[in-house]
């Protein structure tokens, strides 16, 4: 089987996981918001469909004992931990942030300055995922690459 199987499975996962950020936005709002498409954070997580097809792909092709395996499912759990962890909590801080200048302004008896050009900076609130959208990733980079695998069989 080609090795380019790897990279296709993999970027394939990462692309659908993009294309199917408004479908889900729809499905639970009832309304499209194509902007998701080059999003980060939302259902599912882009990530860990990527790195999850990464590490099937690469058991796929070189066994599910080679180092090479090991080493992508290694990366693949650092990356799905920070997709669920780090980059949810940063989110979460920004949303805190961003509600207390809220309150700040509202209040406003302490000759706070909030023209300061640190407060009119916008910063996207949604970085990470949730657990649930962190196993839509997992489940989406399994299927693509085992997809991948009996569509292609190697052709590529």
């Amino acid at each position: 089987m080609s090795k380019l199987y790897v990279f296709v499975a993999s970027v394939s996962a990462c692309l659908l996981a993009q294309l199917l950020k408004p479908i889900g936005y729809f499905v639970l709002h009832n309304k499209w918001d194509f902007k998701l498409i080059g999003a980060s954070g939302g259902m599912p997580s882009s990530h860990t469909a990527l790195v999850t097809a990464l590490s099937i792909s690469v058991g796929l092709t070189d066994g599910f004992t080679s180092n090479t395996f090991y080493i992508a499912l290694c990366f693949a759990c650092i990356i799905s931990f920070d997709a669920a962890n780090v980059r949810y909590y940063a989110g979460q801080n920004i949303s805190l942030t961003h509600k207390l200048i809220n309150d700040l302004k509202e209040l406003n008896s302490m000759k706070i300055r909030f023209d300061d050009p640190i407060y009119q900076k916008k910063m996207k609130e949604v970085l990470g995922h949730t657990y649930f959208e962190v196993l839509g990733g997992i489940i989406l980079g399994i299927a693509v690459s085992y997809l991948c695998y009996i569509i292609f069989g190697g052709t590529f």
